[in-house]
């Protein structure tokens, strides 16, 4: 997101609080965000009509930029027509969101986790004890951009950002 917005004083996260790991999510945001001096906007939501707010919210307080969490998938096509309506532009976690109108994404590979979870039963399938396995984190990663809503949101996507797409989405 500071490659497409660098001039972006703010930036807005919107997470879910009761989510698995938004704690982790935001301890990282957080360190990557220190580490550059960019200014932060937290923004809680947990349920549907706290989108509406956490938007108003993310106007007011001058936000550059959006980062969605893990979490919200079920809001998913609510928080796209707010980033668009308020032409704020946002990157998320998951590629479902770009697919779905989003900007960008970047975030685990999702085929990549369900392939290691098919090792895992095959291995467990075989007799191994699920506590004896170790805990797998993930290795891959995915970042996708939407052109079409780029353009939509009068954006230019730098070269550099295209070339290091995995999918551009006209």
């Amino acid at each position: 997101m500071r490659e497409l917005r660098p001039g972006a004083a703010r930036i807005a996260v919107l997470v879910d609080p009761k989510f698995p790991t938004t704690e982790r999510f935001l301890s990282e945001v957080r360190v990557a965000a220190s580490a550059v001096g960019q200014q932060l906007i937290v923004l809680d939501v947990s349920s549907d009509r706290e989108v509406e707010t956490a938007f108003t919210t993310l106007v007011q307080r001058g936000a550059g930029a959006l980062h969605v969490g893990g979490g919200m998938l079920s809001q998913r096509e609510r928080i796209i027509a707010l980033a668009a309506r308020h032409r704020i532009p946002a990157i998320y976690v998951l590629r479902d969101y770009v697919t779905a109108g989003g900007l960008m994404s970047y975030g685990t590979s999702m085929s990549d986790a369900y392939r290691q979870a098919g090792i895992y039963a095959g291995r467990i399938l075989k007799g191994e004890k699920p506590g004896d396995l170790p805990v797998m984190l993930p290795t891959k990663f995915e970042f996708a951009i939407n052109l079409k809503t780029a353009k939509a949101l009068g954006l230019e996507i730098p070269d550099k950002l295209l070339a290091l797409a995995d999918e551009v989405i006209e």
